[in-house]
């Protein structure tokens, strides 16, 4: 693929964007502008964003009218001549047989036209005499497939500051190694570097771009998505560099992985379109993958199996004994719920020791009342009641300090359980080192995902990820599939430490009754230091909201509004940018599409 030169927009890229809907679809142009005459100009963006996003191809009209753009702009800034001490790079590319010429061509063709010149190529492989006849390319012929040997020759040839493992059929965009320089000279002390990447398809047309979220290191282990041409400073690169044979299939995995899991090696993503790849299934090699993530794990004693959609799941150990949990469920009458939530909890989980807490808050009907009697009998459960007006903060700490458990679970009583493993895989993450609060994958009736993390700046305040994504679908890139630190989890279903809830001051019971006041517990548990989890392996049903209603219902709209603002001017809602999404995504969407 060969790059167009960039092209300055001419006119504002709202307008643009404005101008393709009045071409295809009139009447929504018509209604952009009258929330924007009627000065309602939020809504006037959104509406325009989402009527782009049907009706246009929302990846050819963002590099058209943004990253061609921006690149320009990049260019303008770069100094022309002065480079020294500037990051060098060493590329490294490993071409078995099999790859073919035309495909090794573009890729150098890529690397010759980088707009950085301080980089060398090192190329190992059987290729044909004169393949890579140039000053910058190294040639190693060494025999065989087999990238992990291949490996350790090449880091030794390597003279550049940092080494980028280049797929013999990836192409670089014209700007990726001075993004990378860029970003090392504005973080002198990071080791590694990674950027975003698209598919090339079968006509030469960028597809499929994946926006990436910043360092995680839970998310690492479930799925790589971070290898493919990234850098890494060249003496940790060549420390970890011995990658055994049976890892051969993921070679640059696993050389990231075992380089990022060294102590103090900072990562650093930078937000650019860095890596073009082919079109090509079967590229990722889950099995060396799979074999990578357990023998990483299996020094803390955890093991490694294949998961959805080519991720990986981890299974932490759970200590022995395992700690105590106190599952703390609210209720206002809607016995009918209470039942199903409480009878597939007994029925169901396998988790060996916990306890039930169901708080009564001024449930009347008879049958409730009864339903009460006849569950005391249960050795696990006890009911405890709360005779004040609802306030789901107060009542969930009313709970916790009344329970049995080192651990405590939030449940809502509109859920239930289809899985009895499920406490046991949030807690394996509860009891790690270092980990706050962790919340599972949550389904609607339908099987469609009503939680899978939230993530924060969504809709201006904070979002759940992935909403109606069919559980059976892939969605963005799997992140629903996948465990990863989260910034918070919905407290429909949380597991936490009752030391750690009670060091944070648990729920904030005066500002934030009912909304957001778990996004607000998680938060606290992060700036305490300790990470919060989304884990779906742990997967229940959830009613969502059958109990209590909308928070957007008329005799609910206030309130809302006022937790709203608390949220927002607390936590900066309204600008930061969550580790989990990218500021090249609409946060006015909880489906991860393009902003344009």
């Amino acid at each position: 693929m060969t790059h167009r030169n960039p092209r300055r927009a001419f006119l504002p890229i709202w307008l643009q964007l404005l101008l393709g809907v009045l071409r295809h679809r009139p009447d929504r142009a018509i209604a952009v502008a009258y929330w924007y005459l009627t000065r309602r100009f939020v809504r006037a963006r959104n509406r325009l964003h989402e009527a782009a996003a049907e009706l246009l191809p929302a990846y050819k009209t963002w590099i058209s009218l943004v990253e061609y753009a921006e690149f320009e702009e990049f260019l303008a800034g770069e100094p022309a001549t002065d480079r020294v001490g500037r990051p060098r790079f060493s590329l490294v590319l490993h071409a078995p047989a099999w790859t073919s010429d035309a495909a090794l061509d573009r890729t150098l063709a890529s690397i010759y036209h980088q707009t950085c010149p301080d980089w060398n190529v090192i190329v190992t492989g059987q290729l044909q005499q004169g393949a890579v006849a140039a000053p910058q390319i190294t040639h190693l012929p060494l025999a065989g497939p087999d990238r992990a040997g291949a490996l350790r020759p090449a880091l030794a040839t390597a003279s550049g500051d940092f080494v980028i493992i280049v797929p013999p059929d990836a192409m670089l965009p014209a700007w990726a190694l001075a993004r990378y320089q860029q970003a090392a000279e504005e973080a002198p002390g990071a080791a590694i570097f990674y950027g975003d990447e698209d598919v090339i398809d079968d006509a030469g047309r960028r597809v499929q771009p994946w926006f990436k979220p910043l360092w995680n290191s839970e998310l690492i282990l479930a799925q790589d998505y971070m290898s493919n041409a990234c850098a890494i400073t060249t003496p940790l690169a060549r420390a970890v560099g011995a990658i055994p044979q049976e890892l051969a299939g993921c070679a640059g995995y696993a050389l990231l992985l075992a380089a990022t899991m060294r102590p103090g090696a900072d990562v650093r993503h930078v937000a650019h379109v860095l890596c073009h790849l082919p079109d090509a299934p079967g590229r990722d090699d889950q099995g060396a993958r799979l074999r990578a993530v357990a023998r990483h794990v299996e020094a803390e004693h955890g093991s490694a199996e294949a998961g959805p959609f080519g991720t990986i799941r981890v299974r932490w150990p759970l200590p022995d004994p395992a700690p105590t949990v106190t599952i703390i469920v609210p209720t206002r009458d809607r016995v009918e719920l209470l039942e199903a939530c409480i009878g597939s909890l007994l029925r169901e989980t396998r988790y060996p020791h916990y306890d039930v807490v169901v708080v009564d808050n001024q449930s009347v009907e008879p049958r409730t009342h009864a339903w009460f009697e006849a569950i005391s009998a249960e050795t696990r459960v006890s009911v405890l009641r709360y005779d004040h007006s609802y306030n789901y903060s107060a009542i969930n700490n009313f709970a916790a300090a009344r329970a049995r458990g080192a651990y405590l679970c939030m449940l809502n009583n509109d859920t239930e359980i289809i899985d009895g493993a499920w406490l046991g895989e949030l807690m394996r993450y509860a009891t790690r080192p270092g980990v706050g609060a962790v919340g599972a994958k949550l389904l609607y009736d339908d099987r469609s995902i009503q939680h899978a993390g939230v993530v924060m700046g969504l809709g201006n305040a904070a979002g759940h990820a992935h909403r109606a994504l069919p559980d059976d679908e892939q969605g963005y890139f799997a992140f629903a599939h996948c465990a990863h630190h989260a910034s918070a989890v919905t407290a429909a279903c949380l597991v936490v430490e009752r030391a750690k809830f009670e060091a944070v001051g648990g729920f904030d019971e005066t500002h934030l009754q009912i909304a957001y006041n778990d996004v607000d517990l998680c938060l606290k548990l992060e700036r305490a230091g300790w990470r919060n989890i989304y884990a779906p392996q742990a997967v229940l049903i959830h009613h969502e909201s059958k109990s209590r209603g909308l928070d957007t219902s008329p005799q609910h709209v206030k309130r809302y509004m006022r937790e709203l603002a608390v949220l927002q001017e607390r936590w900066a809602t309204t600008e930061i940018v969550d580790p989990m999404h990218h500021p090249r995504l609409d946060r006015s969407s909880e489906t991860y599409r393009i902003r344009l």
